[in-house]
C-alpha cells in the first residue's frame, strides 16, 4: 500500500505515561471526557513560587513497563534506578508502544527516533545542587551518562533490544512533532520497516517552575484552583502550565503492517516545518511561517483543507500564542474554517515542553479510530480574538478521514503532522 508511489507509514501502537498515570488506555479515558491533570504541586516547596500548579506524572516505576517477548533477564546494563525522569517515562511508554504493535524485544532492523526537550535535566539540577551546596560530595560518576539529552533514546534502545538508529530531536516544545515526521520520512525512504519514535521530559522541577515564573510564561492566577489553569483560547487565561510524561508510537511501513494483522490507529501522511527566524520567545505576529508550516504538511500529504475534519492545536493558553495561532489557522482553511472543529490537549495535560507534539498526535490517533473528539476544557468564556470552533468542554462524536496536529516551539521553530484514517 503506498501514497503518490512511496510506501505508506501507519501508527499500530501506541503507549503513554502522563499525568494521569501510565497507559495509553487511562490517557485517552481521561482526556476524552474532558478530565484535568492538572494540579497542586506537592513534590517540592514552592511556596515562595508565582505559579505552583503543574500537569505532574504521578509516581511510577520500572515495573509499571510490560514484558516483551524475547526479553533478556540476565541484562543489567541499563540500570532504572539511574534513569533520568525523561528516560523512565520514556521507556515505559516505549515497551507499551512496542507490545502494542506486536513486536518482540531484538526486533531486527528497527530503530528510535525520539524528541526531548530538557531531556535529563533533573540529574542535572540535582547534581548541581550537590555540587554548588555540599561540595560534590555526592555527585554520581554517572551524573553527565544519565544527564544528557541523547541518552534517552539510547535507554529505550537498551531497553528494547533496538540495533538500528537511537536519536535524539531537541528542538524545543517541536521536538517530538520533529522525530515523529523524521522517522517517518525514513520509512518512506525505505531505510526502516519499523521505527519507535515520539516524545518524552521529565521537567516538572523547582529550577523549570522558577525559570518560566520568571519569565512570566506560566499561569499564576489559578494556584487555587489548579484543574482550571490551563485554559486555552479562554479570556481568563494567564499563561501555561507545565507538563510532563512520555507519549511514544511504533511507526511501521502500511504493508508490513497489514501483512502481519496488526491494528492501526491512523497514517501518517505529511509534514511540515518551518522557522520564523524572528525571536528566541516570541512567534513573529505575522504568521505567515505557521501558515507555510501548515501548507507545506497538507501539500505533502496530498490533501486540500476541507479534508481536514480536525485540528489538534498547539493551544498553549498563552494570550498571545493563542491568538496567533487560531488566526493562522483561519488564513490555512479560509471559508472551510468556521466548519473544522479542534481542541487543545494540553486543557487538560499541560504543557509538557517536547513530548507535547507526540500527546496531542496520541490523542488524535486514538480520536481518528475511535470517532470521539477531545474538548478544551476550561473553555468558559471564549476570547474573541480566538474565533474557532474549539469543542469547549464537552467531547463531540465526529467520523472524519484526516486530521492536523500543530505545534509551535521557543526558537520561532513551527511543525506539523496531517493524520489520516485507514479505513
Amino acid at each position: 500500500m503506498s501514497v503518490n508511489g512511496q510506501p505508506g507509514v501507519v501508527i499500530t501502537g501506541i503507549g503513554a505515561v502522563s499525568p494521569f498515570g501510565v497507559g495509553r488506555e487511562r490517557y485517552w479515558d481521561h482526556i476524552s471526557r474532558g478530565i484535568s491533570g492538572t494540579k497542586a504541586i506537592t513534590q517540592f516547596d514552592v511556596s515562595t513560587y508565582p505559579c505552583r500548579v503543574a500537569g505532574w506524572v504521578p509516581p511510577v516505576s520500572i515495573d509499571d513497563a510490560p514484558l516483551l517477548e524475547g526479553d533478556d533477564e540476565q541484562d543489567g546494563r541499563a540500570d532504572p534506578r539511574r534513569y533520568s525522569r525523561a528516560a523512565l517515562f520514556g521507556v515505559i511508554a516505549a515497551r507499551e508502544a512496542w507490545k502494542d504493535a506486536g513486536l518482540r524485544a531484538g526486533e531486527p532492523g528497527a530503530g528510535v527516533i525520539i524528541g526531548s526537550g530538557g531531556g535529563g535535566i533533573d540529574i542535572g539540577e540535582k547534581q548541581y545542587e550537590d555540587f554548588f551546596t555540599a561540595g560534590g560530595k555526592h555527585v554520581t560518576p554517572y551524573a553527565i551518562a544519565v544527564g544528557i539529552c541523547g541518552m534517552v533514546s539510547s535507554e529505550i534502545s537498551i531497553s528494547l533490544g533496538l540495533r538500528g538508529i537511537s536519536h535524539v530531536l531537541s528542538c524545543g516544545c517541536t521536538s517530538s512533532t520533529d522525530a515523529l515526521g523524521y522517522a517517518a520520512a525514513m520509512i518512506r525512504a525505505g531505510e526502516y520497516d519499523v521505527l519507535l519514535s515520539g516524545g518524552t521530559d521529565g521537567c516538572v522541577l523547582p529550577g523549570m517552575i522558577f525559570g518560566f515564573s520568571r519569565m512570566r510564561a506560566v499561569s499564576t492566577g489559578y494556584n487555587d484552583r489548579p484543574g482550571e489553569a490551563s485554559r486555552p483560547f479562554d479570556r481568563g487565561r494567564d499563561g501555561f502550565v507545565l507538563g510532563e510524561g512520555a507519549w511514544m508510537l511504533t511507526l511501521e511501513r502500511e504493508d508490513r503492517a497489514v501483512a502481519r494483522g496488526a491494528t492501526v490507529y491512523a497514517r501518517i501522511e505529511g509534514y511540515g516545518s518551518t522557522c520564523d527566524a524572528y525571536h528566541r520567545v516570541q512567534m513573529d505576529p505575522d504568521g505567515s511561517e505557521i501558515v507555510r508550516c501548515i501548507d507545506m504538511a497538507l501539500s505533502k500529504a496530498h490533501r486540500h483543507p476541507e479534508e481536514i475534519g480536525y485540528v489538534n492545536y498547539h493551544g498553549t493558553s498563552t494570550q498571545l500564542n493563542d491568538a496567533i495561532e487560531s488566526r493562522c489557522v483561519r488564513r490555512v482553511f479560509g471559508d472551510h474554517a468556521d466548519k473544522v472543529p479542534g481542541s487543545s490537549t494540553k486543557s487538560m495535560i499541560g504543557h509538557p515542553q517536547g513530548a507535547s507534539g507526540a500527546a496531542g498526535v496520541v490523542a488524535t490517533a486514538m480520536a481518528l479510530s475511535r470517532g470521539v473528539l477531545p474538548p478544551t476544557i476550561n473553555l468558559d468564556e471564549p476570547d474573541p480574538v480566538c474565533d474557532m470552533d474549539f469543542i469547549p468542554n464537552v467531547p463531540r462524536p465526529a467520523d472524519i478521514d484526516a486530521a492536523l496536529c500543530n505545534c509551535l516551539g521557543f526558537g520561532s521553530k513551527n511543525s506539523a503532522l496531517i493524520l489520516g484514517r485507514v479505513r
